[in-house]
């Protein structure tokens, strides 16, 4: 502000309180009335700077993120890119939703708090892998290896509410989309999937509880797990908070986010299964994909010659304890040498740490054996409730 506007001020509130007219104080500066009073009453306020203008900004913003979520956005992200690991929006609310901040932020907001503190820019050259072994599944064939991951929740008009489980065998590349408006919709939901896919040799998940059951029963085996052991699939959990593990299917789900969801207009549920599934045909039919040689996914399963198997009708909507199967847990073992098992903790030998473990269960003999890069650790009891 001008300095000679502040002495306007104090000049004018002098000659006012030294016995002026407002009117004459006003006509000799060329002010209102108005302007007179304004600054006589910031006067009479008695702080010492009076006459300086104030700050017009609100002190309350309603709609603003709190200070300590936006701080714990800003260190979250800086500890993830620190640490090597994926680091943009999405990752960052995976990230606060595991550790329990409340309220949890979205990830436009997220977004919002990244260009504030201008911490939008990428890791610079590339991914350089940490030396550590993975049990990555190999996928020769059609239905070796199926990945599965939910996107959501979503919202059509109304609002209505769903998810969408997404899954895709890693061979072929074909898709397969089921539009749910809750998650315990899930076994049905893969039951279909299969009915168009065929029947997988590994199922490929992430931790959710609505795939391995209840942490307050670890080894209860969910209705998922029980459906896989059913039909002879071997279900697999990768590795909690590394969600790139399952990098097809998600790479798949942005694809399925900007091609469909937010291009194709739709006014319930059953407009959105009918579009899903008209989504899905024309992916398998007419995308083309490089590691494919430029054959869409469905022309990739005729060339390989396989026959996809279909299961049978589904046989309840509640599994009963199975007899028989496996399904293996994947873990990274850190320095305190405990792996977690649906939240159940085991001591693991120290040739184990800082080694990825995989943790297979056979139904039949209710035993746990232990694995790191194909090599044989460990095996103990597991009885199966």
């Amino acid at each position: 502000m001008c300095l000679e506007e502040e002495r306007e001020r104090i000049l004018a509130v002098e000659r006012y309180r030294a016995g002026g007219s407002g009117s004459a104080v006003c006509a000799a500066l060329g002010h209102s009335r108005k302007w007179l009073y304004k600054w006589v009453a910031r006067h009479d306020i008695g702080t010492e700077d009076w006459y300086k203008d104030k700050n017009g900004c609100p002190y309350f913003f309603p709609g603003r993120t709190a200070r300590e979520i936006e701080e714990l956005v800003r260190l979250t992200r800086l500890h993830l890119y620190s640490a090597g690991e994926f680091c943009g929006p999405e990752a960052i609310r995976w990230r606060l939703e595991e550790e329990g901040a409340a309220p949890l932020p979205s990830v436009s907001t997220i977004k919002r708090i990244l260009r504030r503190h201008d911490l939008t820019h990428k890791r610079t050259g590339r991914y350089e892998p940490k030396g550590k072994a993975y049990p990555k599944l190999a996928a020769t064939n059609p239905n070796d290896v199926h990945e599965y991951d939910f996107v959501g929740p979503c919202y059509l008009a109304g609002p209505i509410k769903f998810h969408s489980l997404n899954a895709l065998d890693l061979m072929t590349r074909r898709c397969g989309v089921e539009a749910m408006t809750t998650k315990t919709e899930t076994v049905e939901a893969i039951w279909k999937l299969w009915c168009r896919l065929g029947i997988p040799k590994y199922a490929q998940v992430d931790n959710e509880m609505v795939f391995f059951g209840s942490p307050a029963h670890p080894r209860g085996m969910g209705q998922f797990i029980r459906l896989c052991c059913f039909y002879g699939v071997e279900a697999v959990f990768i590795p909690m908070r590394e969600p790139w593990r399952n990098g097809a299917v998600e790479k798949f789900n942005e694809h399925w986010l900007y091609k469909f969801y937010r291009r194709v207009r739709m006014d319930g549920m059953e407009d959105l299964r009918i579009e899903s599934q008209e989504f899905e045909t024309r992916h398998n039919s007419r995308y083309h994909y490089s590691p494919l040689g430029g054959r869409t996914p469905l022309q990739a399963l005729a060339a390989s010659g396989t026959k996809p198997l279909f299961p049978a009708k589904l046989p309840a909507r509640t599994f009963s304890k199975p007899q028989q199967g496996r399904y293996h847990v994947v873990r990274f073992i850190r320095s305190d040498g405990q792996l977690d098992v649906f939240g159940e903790r085991f001591p693991m030998p120290a040739k184990a740490v800082y080694e990825y473990v995989t943790a297979t269960i056979d139904v039949e003999r209710e035993r746990m054996s232990l694995h790191v890069c194909g090599e044989r650790i460990g095996e103990m009891e597991y009885r199966l409730r």
